[in-house]
């Protein structure tokens, strides 16, 4: 019972983070352990929120443009306010997680555009994670040094 109140707490938390009125279109998007979800809400001005801060506070330089980027091959940049809340691994993989959230919430927007967001990759999950490491290897594939004598 003690688990119930402590997840719906949580809940109504990250509600609170994607609270804003009006329809959006809304899809998550992931990369390694990141998870992104992303709403984008119509008659926007082209503000991009990650996690209750500006999106120039979060990212830095390229990934700024990573993350406009299918907002750009859809010439919709200023037609979306942006939410996200994105949860686990670094940064270079939440910019990753929310581009493939604003770009499948842009298929629900309009499925014409699946054609242009699809030969660019930014539909396909990039499902590269981390290997987990081998019994009797320091890591992944590092074995121990080997000793002649």
């Amino acid at each position: 019972m003690a688990e119930d109140k402590k997840s719906t707490t949580t809940d109504k938390e990250e509600n609170n983070l994607m609270k804003r009125k009006g329809n959006y279109f809304y899809a998550n998007g992931k990369r390694k352990t990141s998870i992104a979800r992303v709403r984008l809400y119509e008659n926007g001005k082209g503000e991009i929120i990650v996690n209750n801060s500006p999106v120039d506070e979060y990212f830095f330089g390229t990934l700024i443009g990573n993350i406009k980027a299918p907002l750009k091959l859809a010439n919709a940049m200023k037609l979306f306010d942006i939410t996200a809340l994105v949860v686990g691994g670094g940064v270079s993989s939440q910019s990753d997680a929310i581009r493939h959230g604003i770009a499948k919430a842009l298929l629900e927007y309009d499925p014409e555009l699946r054609k242009v967001l699809k030969t660019a990759g930014f539909l396909t999950r990039d499902s590269r994670t981390k290997e987990r490491k081998k019994f009797g290897l320091k890591k992944a594939r590092r074995a121990p040094q080997w000793a002649k004598r």
